[in-house]
């Protein structure tokens, strides 16, 4: 079952997105710890596309959320400029921080907590999805 929430991207309306993806999480019994890391995630890349997508209008960002099997898969749909946040090169993060360039390492720790990141462009729209395991006990139909 895949559920969906159509909202102006704007970062005001994060709250409204994080609250829709945890209620489907609780649903599932998500443990709290998934929970958190799934709206660092979640948080990122909304804020990404609030800020860049339609620079400088606004449009509008789906978010779709399904269970599959013993995953969640949560999927960012926007008709902004084209746009593959997995693309971009991960920041050194041996370099000290005055070293470092600014940016990227939201997009990086996503990367790193998720189980699966996946990008398309189709039909005049950027489709980012994430995936993340969860255990069999922690899953209720």
């Amino acid at each position: 079952m895949m559920r969906e929430l159509t909202l102006g991207a704007k970062t005001e309306n994060l709250e409204q997105v994080l609250n829709f993806v945890n209620g489907l999480l609780e649903e599932k019994n998500c443990p709290v710890n998934l929970v958190f890391e799934l709206d660092i995630a979640v948080e990122e890349l909304f804020v990404n596309i609030a800020h860049y997508a339609y620079t400088p209008g606004v449009g509008e960002a789906t978010i779709q959320v399904s269970f599959e099997g013993e995953s969640v898969v949560i999927t960012f749909i926007d008709g902004g400029i084209p746009y593959n946040p997995w693309a971009k090169k991960d920041p050194d993060i041996t370099l000290s921080l005055e070293e470092r360039k600014i940016g990227g390492l939201g997009i990086y720790m996503v990367k790193n907590s998720m189980d699966e990141v996946g990008y398309v462009y189709k039909d005049g729209k950027n489709i980012v999805t994430i995936k993340k395991n969860l255990s069999d006990e922690n899953i209720t139909e």
